[in-house]
């Protein structure tokens, strides 16, 4: 341990210097062991995982196809609705027993902000059963032409 000085004029004080050496020592001594290690933690478990194609679901009698298109318009069972009329035929579904599955039929360059408008205003009143209606036949983009 250096607490003394090599300086000869005081030969009482101590060094107030701290010693870093076996800190850096036992700090290159873990860079180490994690340069060695931290390939094996980068290998993951190669999968090939099953494909399988889901089959279109019927659509069941207690339901409401609520659809949008690219312009944002709005249509309850492919009759176009304001917003004031979605909320009044919301309410009356909900009231409905059984409850109906909401069924969104939506475009894709449709804004998301029209959607959640819609599944706020059908959660507001009281629907519970929601459910997104997709083509079955495209995949990314790249359908059959």
């Amino acid at each position: 341990m250096a607490f003394g000085s090599f300086n000869n004029n005081r030969p009482h004080a101590m060094m107030s210097d701290i010693n870093v050496t076996p800190m850096v020592d036992v700090m290159l001594v873990l860079l180490v062991i994690f340069i060695i290690t931290a390939p094996m933690f980068t290998h993951a478990v190669k999968l090939e995982l099953p494909r399988a194609q889901a089959a279109a679901a019927q659509q069941q009698a207690d339901t409401v196809t609520v659809s949008v298109d690219a312009a944002g318009a709005v249509f309850w069972n492919d009759a176009p609705v304001d917003d004031a009329a979605l909320a009044t035929r919301l309410a009356g579904a909900a009231a409905r027993s059984p409850q109906p599955e909401l069924q969104l039929r939506v475009d894709k360059a449709a804004r998301y902000e029209v959607v959640a408008r819609i599944m706020a205003a059908a959660q507001t009143q009281g629907l519970t059963k929601f459910g997104f209606v997709t083509d079955p036949n495209k995949e990314n983009g790249h359908g059959q032409h």
